[in-house]
């Protein structure tokens, strides 16, 4: 592995949905764009300031139990401006809360929801992801 970190960097987030199509459009009005990738029973958009991938995969391809109809997978935080102005919106979509938005020290808050297909979104204004932001464009 040399001298780099074992975990270099996030490349792509998967979320499962029984109705492929449906979340499709959904993820495609949420984020603004149409996915840039798609093949039967998945699809995929590049997001964010690193164009890190995310992508919707037809539930009956998921490595483990979906249909518990419990939020499954791990909470990966999104980086959002405003927390409660993107909470807001997503609960407006009919994702379902999870935990309202919450501080968690100067410079730092999270929130995070359901998306109508069970996966956990979680959004967060993050000091730090602004700080390296900041560095790589100068």
């Amino acid at each position: 592995m040399g001298n780099t970190q074992p975990l270099r960097g996030f490349t792509t987030i998967s979320y499962w949905a029984a109705d492929l199509e449906a979340a499709k459009q959904w993820y495609t009005e949420l984020l603004g764009s149409e996915p840039y990738f798609q093949r039967p029973g998945y699809c995929e958009f590049r997001i964010g300031d690193y164009q890190h991938e995310l992508g919707i995969i037809d539930s009956k391809y998921a490595p483990f139990d979906t249909q518990s109809h419990s939020p499954a997978g791990a909470l990966m935080y999104w980086h959002v401006d405003d927390v409660n102005a993107t909470f807001e919106r997503l609960l407006a979509m009919g994702a379902k809360q999870l935990e309202a938005p919450r501080e968690r020290g100067e410079g730092f808050i999270t929130a995070s929801v359901v998306d109508p297909f069970g996966n956990i979104l979680g959004i967060m204004y993050n000091a730090h992801y602004l700080e390296v932001l900041s560095t790589k464009k100068a």
